[in-house]
């Protein structure tokens, strides 16, 4: 026959009472974090403001295409700045990732392309290489 003392037991005790207060606390956060998600995402439900795509291009820095008011801006988003780079013209947007056009171009053509601006035709609003520049040298710091 086994025998038990009451340390053992009284141990074995805390453990199980430990384990169940894990387990409780444990769930508790898993519910409460999708009630904090789903209490987020209708809030944001009425809002006119709409991330449709976001690229991290280094740690802290972002290029992300936002609805904003009906209208698709593409922003540059670093640790303390947002710098609007250009708006979209919706139809173009909408059709060219429909229809698969973007594939083997580079980040420049996509750009200009969705911006309405021809490559060949620089205009007043085109970035120059020193803007880019500084665009990325402030992105970097």
């Amino acid at each position: 026959m086994l025998l038990v003392d009451a340390s053992s037991v009284n141990s074995i005790a805390q453990l199980l009472t430990v384990i169940a207060i894990f387990v409780v606390v444990l769930a508790l956060t898993y519910f409460v974090t999708r009630w904090t998600g789903n209490y987020q995402k209708g809030k944001m439900a009425n809002t006119h403001v709409e991330v449709l795509e976001s690229t991290r291009i280094a740690p802290n820095k972002y290029i992300e295409i936002v609805r904003v008011a009906g209208k698709i801006l593409v922003l540059g988003i670093g640790k303390d700045t947002v710098t609007m780079l250009t708006e979209l013209d919706e139809q173009t947007y909408g059709e060219s990732f429909k229809c698969g056009e973007t594939q083997g171009l580079s980040f420049k053509d996509i750009l200009q392309k969705f911006g309405g601006k021809d490559s060949t035709a620089p205009d007043e609003t085109s970035i120059s290489d020193h803007e880019s520049e500084s665009f990325e040298q402030h992105m970097e710091s």
